[in-house]
């Protein structure tokens, strides 16, 4: 296990704004893990930063990368285990590979397998539940075990894995043969044309409310490049706030109280955060 002290945050995120945390560490195994989770209290389980907002300063949180756990094992016919620290486009290449079809909608999601599954993420009317036969994770009482997905509560970008706050150290998926190039060509031409690529950012900002698109809410709000600071709402995609350059975490909060105050007022709906917050 490797520790760095004073970490700086903002070189992990993906929107480049974060402090600085007492403590960094990279865990090699699962005893790591383990041990980690038995002496600290307050610890966030780092996936690739492309969805977690953290604060400025110094941060009591304890942050924990899951990089090493990065294996993908097959089980049997079509079956596969995947550790929580493998990154998604690793997932995706490893099942053209092997000719596996499932999770071609999701290619291009800039996560690890690990955020993913913890928040059910998903695109194009995907989710990563939808191959997923369990999750291994690490309860609160530090204890490993293996949960079948029809014994798990779950919905759009919400887990009872979020809720109860376990760590997920693999999760295991049955696919079908006959991977999609096409279609992963396809999504990842629309992600670059759509998409604000170019800049910092965090994905998605709000959830769609059931029903709705939270982009279509924005713009007709008339909010599209609405600037705090240095932070504004894309003008490429209005769900996708960017830092222009030395935005602060209080101008994208502030940024995001805004658009649901407006949003509000302008439609009486209530967006919700897809992202992940974390300041102190």
């Amino acid at each position: 296990m490797k520790i760095l002290k004073n970490y700086e945050m903002n070189s992990w995120s993906n929107m480049k704004i974060g402090g600085i945390a007492e403590n960094y560490f990279i865990v090699e195994n699962r005893e790591d893990l383990i041990e980690i989770n038995q002496k600290y209290e307050k610890l966030f389980i780092l996936g690739n930063g492309t969805n977690t907002l953290i604060g400025d300063g110094k941060l009591k949180t304890n942050f924990v990368s899951l990089e090493k756990l990065n294996k993908i094992e097959k089980i049997e016919k079509n079956i596969i285990k995947v550790e929580a620290g493998v990154d998604f486009s690793g997932l995706i290449s490893y099942n053209k590979r092997n000719n596996y079809k499932g999770l071609e909608n999701l290619a291009g999601i800039p996560g690890s397998l690990g955020g993913l599954v913890y928040m059910n993420g998903g695109s194009y009317g995907s989710e990563i539940f939808d191959c997923l036969i369990s999750v291994e994770i690490l309860d609160e009482k530090n204890k490993i075990s293996e949960i079948k997905k029809e014994d798990l509560r779950y919905s759009y970008r919400k887990t009872e894995i979020q809720e109860k706050e376990w760590i997920i150290l693999s999760a295991t998926f049955l696919f079908e043969e006959g991977f999609d190039e096409a279609k992963v060509k396809e999504l990842n031409i629309k992600r670059h044309q759509n998409h604000p690529l170019d800049l910092p950012n965090l994905g998605s900002s709000f959830k769609n409310p059931e029903g709705k698109h939270a982009v279509k809410l924005i713009l007709e709000a008339g909010l599209m490049g609405y600037t705090v600071g240095k932070a504004q709402l894309s003008t490429k995609h209005a769900n996708f706030i960017v830092n222009l350059g030395g935005a602060t975490f209080n101008d994208v909060i502030t940024l995001i109280e805004h658009v649901k105050l407006e949003v509000k007022k302008k439609t009486g709906i209530s967006l919700e955060e897809e992202i992940v917050i974390i300041n102190d």
